[in-house]
């Protein structure tokens, strides 16, 4: 390469380096959580405000733990994308999403009438305390034994009912605060906590009360504890992720911190399968000076037993690379789809 031609490819490359950044426009206090407590970095900012779609994983502090966060700017309304999620089933429609569907604010039977539950989803005749197929707990696993009789012909079918009237109940007890919630899982070799799993994942998510500060405590201490201005509402989902279908219930929790910017979070209630824990974080705050535009953030961070013990920095890289590209095609998705109106 001659010294020309070398000097050619430098200078533009340097003069490209020493560029401005350009003039936030973002929110002061929004860009006071995305820096230190998302760690979006200057040049990651300035990305964002010149429309491109930036990621990076989020530091953990527990083994099995796994946090990512992405953000992109859409060029819609703000308020057209929180009717879009208030419309879950419309929302999260999509591949990996086998069937879902919304709670009634007091969940009955029929909230799940659409959830079909096979032997790829539990598998009734082989659950045991130590070795069942979805997480459960040892008096669930019991009682299951003692109503249900394994060895029946019409086993499976029967089994799939008392598992659904399970979620029920357990939702049940979740939204009232009463006492038959599901709090620890025995489902496998060692005992699963999930609400001291969730526990350690709010400690790591800081940026959950930066704009809202009773909202840890919201999520915490539901429903005791509940914010005077928040939406929250439950649903249940039967998804795609490893070997076999995992179903899920799910709490969504809106609350905006003002007029230019709303906080979702979504926390796991229960899972059939993988997540112990899990918490969601999505900002979407208006960009200053465009009327009808907003940056749309999104952070995922959740505890997997799986990830844990022998391999598991290589299980947590794989998996970690995997979620940050499922975040990335979800806020495309989003993006597109407002962008277009549809």
């Amino acid at each position: 390469m001659s010294p020309s031609f070398r000097r050619a490819l430098v200078v533009p490359l340097a003069v490209a380096a020493l560029a401005p950044a350009p003039a936030s426009d973002i929110a002061p206090e929004v860009r006071s959580v995305l820096t230190p407590y998302l760690r979006f970095s200057a040049a990651e900012l300035a990305d964002l405000q010149r429309g491109k779609l930036v990621k990076h994983g989020l530091d953990t502090s527990a083994p099995g733990e796994v946090a990512v966060v992405a953000a992109v700017r859409v060029n819609a309304s703000k308020t057209a994308f929180l009717e879009r999620l208030r419309d879950i089933v419309r929302f999260k429609r999509g591949p990996n999403v086998l069937q879902i569907g919304r709670f009634s604010q007091t969940p009955t039977l029929a909230d799940i009438a659409a959830l079909t539950v096979d032997a790829d989803d539990f598998d009734v005749r082989s659950c045991r305390v130590g070795d069942c197929s979805v997480r459960l707990s040892a008096a669930a696993i019991r009682r299951l034994q003692r109503e249900i009789d394994q060895k029946a012909p019409d086993a499976q079918k029967r089994g799939a009912a008392w598992f659904k009237q399970l979620i029920v109940d357990d939702v049940e007890a979740y939204v009232s605060g009463g006492p038959d919630r599901l709090l620890q899982y025995d489902d496998g070799p060692r005992p699963i906590r999930p609400v001291d799993q969730f526990e350690g994942i709010l400690k790591n998510a800081p940026s959950i009360g930066a704009l809202i500060p009773g909202l840890p405590d919201h999520l915490r201490h539901f429903p005791s504890n509940h914010l005077v201005d928040s939406e929250d509402f439950l649903y249940w989902s039967k998804e795609k992720f490893g070997p076999s279908p995992f179903i899920t219930v799910t709490h969504v929790t809106i609350v905006c911190a003002s007029a230019a910017t709303c906080v979702t979070t979504t926390k796991d209630v229960y899972s059939s399968r993988y997540l112990d824990a899990s918490l969601g974080l999505t900002i979407a705050t208006d960009i200053v000076g465009a009327p009808n535009a907003f940056y749309l953030v999104y952070g995922n961070r959740f505890r997997a037993n799986a990830l844990k013990g022998g391999w598991s920095a290589l299980r947590r890289s794989i998996v970690e690379r995997r979620t940050r590209g499922g975040l990335e095609e979800s806020l495309k998705t989003i993006k597109s789809q407002l962008e277009r109106g549809q």
